[in-house]
């Protein structure tokens, strides 16, 4: 039997997540993607990071993004912030919440951030601390919670370990990510069956990448276990640079047209997305990854 929720929250991936992995747009492309999202229902638009722009040179103008957005009040836009250098940035530059990352497995932990994961651990307490006295909420994203590209296959028991570590470091949610998309709906209900057994199901969410067209059913297995929090990307851009194959992630579009079929709310303007969605695409010169906005553009 299913328990889906009635309204599912979407965190919108694409000026990020999605871009990362995309050849360098403009910074104005990128400022306009953000205001289209904006009018679109969209209530949390993760808009830059502040990381080293010659790790993720997609990333280097993130502070004049922030600041030259035209913001809604009733959206939260929030960066990446892996160190206090970085949240300090994303501060001075107005982002609304950080967010910090680690991964579930140590291979992938070495590869990406270049310490175990009890050293990032321990990386992210000044920035927990800092954020907890200006009164700024952090999101904790754990990577290769089904499979590693260098460790093979991660145990639930370890998602939910680490999982449970970040919450208890002070951020307010944990988005779980197969972000080699080799996860199934079987790997999915085991992986959230081990969390959920630690972790409050409303500070669960999930973020699934495509490369074996697997997210969209993916996502569908976390509806029927109650989770209400979907990471997405709009045209279903993205990847993960440190993650050898790893493709784009879960369209927005077919996240929202799957919510639609399942009757559950999302509070959001597909069609608004979807022309976001091409704008972009437009930019990079690339078709969405979206077989909704494809649909939506033969009517």
């Amino acid at each position: 039997m299913s328990d889906y929720p009635d309204r599912v929250h979407i965190a919108e991936m694409g000026p990020r997540d999605g871009l990362q992995n995309e050849p360098l747009v403009s910074t104005q492309a990128k400022i306009d993607l953000i205001n289209t999202l904006s009018q679109s229902g969209l209530t949390h638009i993760e808009s830059g990071a502040f990381v080293s722009p010659k790790r993720v040179p997609q990333m280097a103008d993130s502070a004049e993004v922030l600041t030259h957005i035209l913001r809604h009040s009733n959206v939260t836009y929030s960066a990446l912030t892996p160190n206090l250098q970085g949240y300090n940035q994303a501060k001075a530059n107005h982002a609304d919440q950080g967010a910090i990352f680690t991964s579930a497995s140590e291979g992938f932990c070495q590869s990406n951030i270049h310490c175990s994961i009890s050293e990032s651990l321990e990386r992210f307490i000044p920035v927990m601390e800092q954020a907890k006295q200006d009164g700024i909420k952090v999101r904790g994203y754990l990577s290769c919670v089904i499979d590693c590209p260098y460790d093979g296959a991660t145990s639930p028991q370890q998602v939910a370990k680490i999982a449970q570590a970040l919450l208890q470091l002070g951020c307010y949610e944990i988005s779980l990510g197969d972000t080699i998309g080799t996860g199934t709906p079987v790997a999915i209900q085991r992986m959230l069956d081990a969390v959920l057994n630690v972790i409050p199901r409303h500070q669960v969410a999930v973020h699934f990448h495509n490369t074996w067209g697997q997210a969209l059913v993916n996502v569908h297995q976390a509806l029927t276990m109650g989770v209400a929090t979907i990471d997405s990307s709009v045209a279903g851009l993205g990847g993960c640079p440190y993650a050898p194959g790893a493709s784009g992630n879960v369209a927005t579009e077919d996240v929202l047209y799957l919510c639609q079929g399942l009757g559950i709310e999302t509070g959001v303007d597909l069609e608004m997305v979807a022309k976001a969605g091409w704008d972009i695409c437009r930019e990079l010169d690339v078709s969405p990854l979206s077989n909704t906005s494809l649909a939506l553009l033969s009517k």
